[in-house]
């Protein structure tokens, strides 16, 4: 059963820290879509297109930008709606533990310690030399391999691995089936077969970080992979050995990054982008959806090179051309050459 909170528009303002443009003592018990709002819920309109369309909303109340006027709806204004209204559904939708305490079906290792309150669901495994700070949370089927460190305040959820030696900083948030501290893609060659070369190094997560589901962070081969403080990732993220990813970054679905490429902070990697090894991409650098990156990226630049969509038998057109572009391109020089030649004489 849905257990409904009944709270004031005015103690929701205070909440956000916004203000109420209307009648500050309507209740809100929910939180819904900008559509599909009803009568005691609150929405958001954040932009443009749902500030226009915002006498149709049927919400009781609807957060907005700073100094938006209707006369006639309840509002919450607010400097960044978007971040007020993830406050606001998370009023109304806290984290809820999976379990009190340590589930008897949990297997527990030697030297394990662990702060206040803890949860460890059932099945979770933990390994020798294991620390937790405070408030960690593991849900059903969670392995931490052995000397791994926790800190406060962190969630992993289902059937999540963490192996040998991780790190992990407060408030740290890892969804299913992500495993962190994996091998990383490290083979030697000798003409015939290829040798493992052994990964010893370990990941090192920051505060504040949100893994989404099915990554893989592979360990450093001799030193560290480092996700830094505030960093998001998507689900399907790949992450290599030795890859730096700087403070505050944004990795979209399907980013893959090679090994020992650097990311400065506040960098976006939209989706299926795909980053060489050894590389830099710079603080505030945006690479497009379905970029292959295969040189630095300087601070604040974007780049981007995957096609539109375009009918088929176009792109049938597109692809045979491209093989011929470094011939059409020699042809293109020497007509230059020549029409300078012409324009030379005419003159």
């Amino acid at each position: 059963m849905v257990e409904f909170k009944n709270i004031s528009i005015g103690t929701l303002a205070k909440l956000v820290q916004g203000r109420v443009s209307g009648d500050p003592t309507v209740q809100i018990n929910g939180v819904a879509p900008f559509e599909l709002a009803g009568g005691k819920d609150i929405a958001v309109a954040g932009n443009v297109k749902y500030l226009k369309q915002i006498d149709d909303c049927r919400a009781a109340a609807i957060i907005v930008p700073i100094d938006t006027e209707f006369p006639d709806l309840n509002l919450i204004q607010v400097d960044n709606p978007m971040v007020a209204f993830a406050r606001v559904v998370r009023f109304f939708h806290p984290p809820v533990k999976p379990y009190e305490g340590i589930h008897p079906t949990a297997a527990i290792g030697r030297d394990f310690t662990h702060g206040k309150d803890p949860s460890v669901g059932a099945s979770a495994v933990i390994g020798n030399h294991v620390t937790f700070g405070d408030g960690v949370w593991l849900e059903p089927g969670v392995v931490v391999g052995d000397h791994v460190t926790v800190g406060n305040d962190v969630i992993i959820h289902a059937n999540v691995t963490i192996q040998t030696r991780t790190i992990i900083g407060n408030r740290v948030k890892i969804h299913s089936g992500s495993v962190i501290g994996s091998d990383g893609f490290g083979f030697a060659p000798d003409g015939a077969v290829y040798h493992k070369i052994p990964h010893t190094g370990i990941v090192e997560i920051h505060d504040d970080v949100e893994i989404g589901a099915n990554n893989a962070i592979d360990r450093g081969t001799f030193g560290k992979t480092t996700i830094g403080k505030g960093v998001k990732t998507d689900n399907l993220v790949h992450i290599a050995h030795n890859v730096s990813v700087g403070e505050n970054t944004v990795l979209v679905a399907q980013v893959g990054i090679s090994g020992s490429v650097t990311i400065g902070n506040n960098a976006i990697l939209a989706g299926q982008a795909g980053i060489a090894g050894h590389l830099t991409i710079g603080n505030h650098a945006t690479v497009g959806p379905q970029t292959g990156v295969g040189k630095s990226v300087a601070d604040g630049q974007i780049v981007s090179a995957g096609l539109p969509e375009m009918p088929h038998r176009i792109w049938l057109r597109v692809v045979r051309t491209i093989p011929k572009l470094p011939d059409i391109s020699k042809r293109l020089l020497g007509l230059e050459k020549r029409m300078k030649i012409i324009e030379k004489n005419l003159d």
